[in-house]
């Protein structure tokens, strides 16, 4: 199985509120209350990290849980923030310069100089 890394979307707001994780999707206004465990994945969804790390490193470090069990539940929950536009998901790490997934291209040079 190939690594999974995850980065948070661009196209989102969020907002920490009496220490829970609040998120709503500009794609589709679906709003998302966090748990903990989400939240502990949310906040380490740097796009450089792979998301078996953040679970054995930051979940199974944090929470009792076994690994393969919480592995398999993060990539559930992580594919489903995906399919709502909250997170990017890709099998090879992701540049600060993606947005949902695809290579966002730099605005075009102009010759012009403003007056």
């Amino acid at each position: 199985m190939s690594p999974l890394y995850i980065a948070r979307s661009k196209e989102i707001a969020a907002r920490q509120l009496g220490g829970e994780m609040m998120i709503m999707s500009a794609r589709d206004s679906t709003l998302f209350n966090l748990n903990d465990v989400g939240t502990v994945i949310w906040e380490a969804a740097d796009g450089i990290t792979p998301l078996e790390e953040i679970v054995g490193r930051k979940v199974c470090g944090e929470f009792e849980i076994d690994a393969a069990e919480a592995l398999a539940d993060a990539e559930s929950f992580v594919r489903e923030l995906a399919g709502h536009g909250i997170l990017v998901v890709s099998d090879e790490p992701i540049g600060s310069g993606q947005v949902s997934g695809q290579p966002v291209a730099p605005p075009p040079a102009s010759s012009e100089v403003p007056e």
